[in-house]
C-alpha cells in the first residue's frame, strides 16, 4: 500500500491498487467530472486555485481527495501550491479506453443539456 513519506507528500494508490468501482464513483459526481474534464484538456498540471467550483473550500478539498484516493489524479506540492494532474497513463493501462469514453459522454451530455 502506498503511503506518504512526509507532511508535504500526499498518499496515492499504487497503480495496481486502483479499482474500477473507485474510479467510477469518483467520476460519478458532476463537480469531480468537471475537474477531470479540465485536467484532460491540458497537457500539464493545474493548481487547485485554477478551479472555480460552485462549492465551499472544504467541499472542494473533499472532491480533490476523492479523485486522488481513487487514483484518478496525482497531487503534488510545488511551493505552497497543490498541483493536480490526471493519471491518464495509469487509467489507460488498467481500463483501456474508459477515461476517453467517459469524457466523450460528458461532452455529449454537456452539449445536450447545457453544462
Amino acid at each position: 500500500m502506498s503511503t506518504a513519506t512526509s507532511k508535504r507528500e500526499l498518499d496515492h494508490p499504487a497503480r495496481d491498487e486502483i479499482r474500477l468501482e473507485g474510479v467510477l464513483h469518483a467520476l460519478s459526481d458532476p463537480i469531480r467530472l468537471r475537474v477531470v474534464r479540465d485536467l484532460a484538456g491540458t497537457e500539464g498540471e493545474l493548481s487547485c486555485s485554477y478551479f472555480d467550483l460552485p462549492v465551499t473550500k472544504s467541499t472542494t478539498t473533499h472532491h480533490f481527495r476523492v479523485l486522488r484516493e481513487s487514483g484518478v489524479i496525482q497531487q503534488t506540492y510545488r511551493g505552497t501550491a497543490k498541483m493536480n494532474g490526471l493519471r491518464r497513463t495509469d487509467l489507460e493501462e488498467l481500463f483501456p479506453g474508459l477515461l476517453d469514453r467517459i469524457l466523450e459522454a460528458a461532452a455529449l451530455q454537456g452539449a445536450r443539456v447545457g453544462g
